[in-house]
């Protein structure tokens, strides 16, 4: 047996692929990319799904990746467990209709005794129960002594109806001293003596809705390997937390915390979740996840507090996740050089959400653990909802992080409870979802010949080659469908980067399509989204096309400018800006980029002046296609959850900017013709907003802005350059002007309580005043109180106002009055009762509001009884 780091490991599986034939394709983003049934990668085929369902043709009929993966429907296991992980690495095999059980058997075998010289002996392997195909594969051509060929009813691989088939599971026997001790201890069982380190899925069924099992005409192989599982027995490690993989986040975490790992099963705990979720929050990050309180942002921010409270536990107070990021892009840079080049950004949007949350922890710690004693007291087990809800919204504690904390006092909480005090957020989230699942469902295309498709920017005439509706492939459409076209040739710019699609209109010998956008599948194909408005539409029709020039070419300034938006505020901001999400429509532009704090207004007439000062130079646009590694070298610049190929498409703006993008782009940034920025805004955790206008739209809103100036200068009675020094002197006028009423107010004020104390009235020989006086708000009739109380030295106050169709009270008591029983906040708080209001407040003070100025009087009366009552 081969001791191997975990890269060194990784690096190993994919050459033995690639020395079979495979492609080795990079790790796809964790975000999938046209799935929106998934949340987030969670297995090694999830990306290949379109594939395996034969809708798309594969670019190779075998592939090899080692995949990002994150799950967390069983986080609350990460860090008690040996081998539970929110994120992990699953290596993978697979083939498209090309070989399998015998060399999908043979290899997995090869690489396990050959190439990482696992002992035979220690190889154990489950199939299904009917395959026997497998296990003559396995007896005869491995040679696997039937006694360790174990038959289990669960390996079958199935969700819902679809592709399906038996698996063959690969167990390593850890050896006794590491199982159960029962003498029924063997394949199957729940203690950790047996560890699967590969699965091997054979795709060869079909269910129907029905539930019956047909053959497939092109069986398909689906494996994944535990990268962490096999480095934990290639290093001889108990858990896949002590491997190269985690534990140097462990050593971090451990000394940080002043503990030792491996002396306390509680701090081995906390230790080892910090650790997973270290990884995971970096790998997120890197992908463009960012916190938030719905989908993929809420696993994020679940994630990451869960962290920080398993580092309360461990006796670590202040933030610290951000310099476990160093730890972790030391670990992967090497296979992933993406999390070294955003490293900075990760860390900063760590530190921000890490910051956020410790301001509400130890509050909503202290609310929970008063409720854990006050439940434990009265032998209750159920939490009620509310606070639950409360923890959630006020103190930041995701349902899950109060639930496992609970779970620890064996405590449970009302979920239906918190999910009705959750409805309104559970409806945005679902109206998201909603929005995000509203995309043409695709049909099976897989005989589609994508080679004989192509795109020509000057093409007005082509052929429909597939036409579909509601994912079902049709022949012919008819006035008033909804469909999606493929031509053969297409003048059409699909939607992506963050470019809105072309539109325009297809015309047919019968019939007229009003094209709304075009798109791209991932097999590259370009299809149409439209409605047919006239007629009838065939496949096989030639048809002539019209597109929407002026929005095309309105979609492509802005999409340049967003290329010299983004280097401009990293001239203007600092180099940790980096684009973070775009949308460019043909009326304006919006650019989302990391940043931290506003962006004042002398920066954004800095950004403004440099993007057109570019465009005034007449600087060419250019475009070359090179190699990732080339283009890096360049200084290109790579977005945030882009996945790109071997090749990728640099667009150049001469001595200015370098970005890798596919999208329609002007040729001179003259082409643009202006840049105006019309709103800065943030819009989550470290993430600002910019929308901008160029070109036509740009004039349109420069216009809007003269005429209003002219307007604003009409209603001023001056000239359009002179509107600011009018306005400086009229706004000296208007504060001179209220200084003067403010006076006057205090006058008034002062008179109203020299009249006051003229009437004043006594009971059990305390000085009382109780009156309907005039006051412009609360303040001014708070400072009438002030000045009638400053001349009692055993007395009693209540005033009440009617301002703006409302009634204000105010009450006060001197300290002789209050040692008498008085209490100013019971006298104004049944006073209030009566005017349809409330309020109330301390003994020596109080104010309340009522609705009805009516009942202003009878309020008063009130007031006067309740002091003679508290005075008797």
């Amino acid at each position: 047996m081969i001791y191997m780091t975990g890269n060194e490991l990784r690096k190993k599986f994919l050459q033995f692929f690639a020395s079979k034939d495979h492609l080795v394709l990079q790790s796809f983003p964790l975000i999938p990319e046209n799935d929106p049934t998934l949340l987030l990668i969670g297995a090694g085929m999830a990306p290949f799904k379109p594939f395996f369902t034969g809708k798309m043709k594969p670019p190779h009929p075998r592939i090899s990746t080692s995949q990002k993966c994150v799950r967390t429907g069983d986080i609350e296991n990460v860090g008690r467990t040996a081998r539970h992980h929110t994120f992990f690495e699953m290596l993978g095999n697979f083939s498209f209709g090309d070989y399998f059980k015998k060399e999908a058997i043979s290899w997995a075998w090869e690489f396990l005794t050959e190439w990482l010289e696992l002992p035979k002996d220690k190889l154990w392997v489950t199939i299904h129960p009917t395959d026997d195909e497998a296990f003559e594969i396995w007896k005869n051509d491995i040679g696997i002594n039937e006694d360790r060929i174990i038959r289990l009813e669960d390996n079958f691989w199935e969700i819902g109806s679809g592709p399906c088939g038996p698996c063959s599971e690969i167990y390593f026997d850890l050896g006794e001293e590491r199982g159960c001790g029962q003498p029924d201890c063997a394949v199957g069982c729940d203690c950790d003596r047996f560890l699967e380190i590969w699965n091997l899925v054979f795709t060869q069924f079909d269910r129907d809705d029905a539930g019956n099992y047909q053959p497939l005409a092109k069986k398909n192989i689906d494996t994944g390997a535990g990268l962490e599982r096999i480095a934990s027995v290639l290093q001889n490690k108990r858990s896949n937390f002590e491997t190269d993989l985690l534990f140097p986040i462990i050593e971090y975490a451990a000394n940080l915390a002043k503990v030792e790992y491996g002396r306390a099963a509680t701090n081995d705990v906390s230790l080892k979740v910090i650790a997973d979720h270290a990884r995971s929050l970096t790998f997120m990050i890197a992908d463009g996840i960012l916190p938030s309180n719905e989908g993929r942002g809420y696993v994020l921010r679940r994630v990451l507090r869960r962290a920080v409270r398993h580092a309360r536990l461990l006796g670590i107070e202040k933030p610290f996740l951000a310099a476990a990021v160093d730890v972790v892009v030391t670990m992967f840079a090497e296979s992933y050089p993406d999390i070294a080049e955003k490293k900075d950004y990760i860390k900063k949007v760590i530190q921000l959400e890490e910051e956020r949350f410790h301001t509400t922890l130890t509050q909503g710690m202290e609310l929970l653990n008063e409720q854990i004693v006050e439940l434990e007291k009265a032998g209750k087990k159920i939490l009620d909802g509310t606070t639950a809800f409360k923890l959630y919204d006020t103190f930041g504690f995701p349902w899950e992080l109060t639930a496992e904390i609970l779970n620890e006092h064996a405590i449970e909480f009302d979920k239906v409870a918190f999910d009705t005090a959750m409805n309104e957020q559970r409806v945005r989230a679902r109206s998201a979802r909603q929005d995000h699942d509203n995309q043409m469902v695709i049909p099976d295309i897989s005989g589609l010949n994508v080679e004989q498709l192509r795109r020509d920017p000057n093409a007005y005439e082509a052929k429909i080659v597939l036409m579909w509706k509601d994912g079902v492939i049709i022949e012919e459409a008819n006035d008033g469908d909804e469909v999606a076209i493929v031509l053969d040739v297409t003048p059409f710019y699909a939607e992506g980067g963050g470019q809105i699609g072309d539109s325009g209109f297809i015309y047919g010998n019968l019939g007229k399509v009003e094209i709304e956008t075009a798109k791209k599948l991932p097999n590259s194909a370009f299809y149409h989204v439209g409605r047919i408005v006239e007629g009838v539409i065939k496949t096989s029709d030639h048809v002539k096309i019209e597109l929407n020039c002026l929005q095309s070419q309105d979609s492509a300034r802005n999409h340049t400018a967003t290329h010299l938006l983004h280097s401009a505020l990293k001239a203007v901001l600092g180099d940790h800006v980096n684009q973070a999400g775009s949308l460019v429509g043909a009326d304006r532009l919006r650019f989302d980029f990391s940043h931290f704090t506003p962006v004042t207004y002398e920066q954004l007439a800095q950004v403004e002046k440099i993007v057109n000062e570019i465009i005034l130079q007449n600087a060419g646009v250019s475009f070359i296609e090179t190699t990732q590694e080339i283009a890096r070298d360049m200084g290109a610049t790579a977005l945030f959850g882009e996945k790109y190929g071997d090749l990728v498409r640099v667009v150049i703006v001469d001595g200015f900017s370098k970005e890798l993008c596919g999208g329609m782009h002007v040729t001179s940034t003259a082409e643009i013709g202006t840049f105006r920025i019309i709103s800065e805004s943030g819009i989550g955790s470290g993430i600002r907003r910019i929308e901008a206008v160029t070109g036509r739209e740009a004039v349109k809103y420069t216009k809007e802005r003269e005429d209003m100036l002219t307007k604003v200068a009409e209603l001023l009675k001056t000239r359009p350059d002179d509107v600011v020094n009018k306005l400086e002197g009229l706004m000296t006028k208007v504060k001179d002007l209220e200084h003067e009423i403010s006076a006057l107010h205090a006058q008034s004020a002062k008179a109203q309580a020299q009249e006051l104390l003229k009437n004043l009235q006594e009971f059990n020989d305390v000085q009382y005043v109780v009156a309907k006086v005039n006051a412009t708000d609360m303040d001014g009739l708070r400072n009438m109180a002030d000045m009638v109380r400053d001349h009692l030295d055993n007395g009693i106050v209540v005033l009440g106002a009617v301002t703006d169709g409302k009634v204000n009270f105010v009450a006060m008591a001197t300290k002789e009055a209050i040692a008498k029983k008085a209490h100013a906040g019971n006298i104004v708080k049944e006073a209030a009762k009566v005017t349809g209001g409330g309020g109330g407040g301390r003994p020596d003070m109080a104010q309340a509001g009522g609705k009805n100025p009516d009942k202003i009087n009878d309020a008063l009366q009130v007031a006067e009884d309740i002091i003679k009552q508290q005075l008797k």
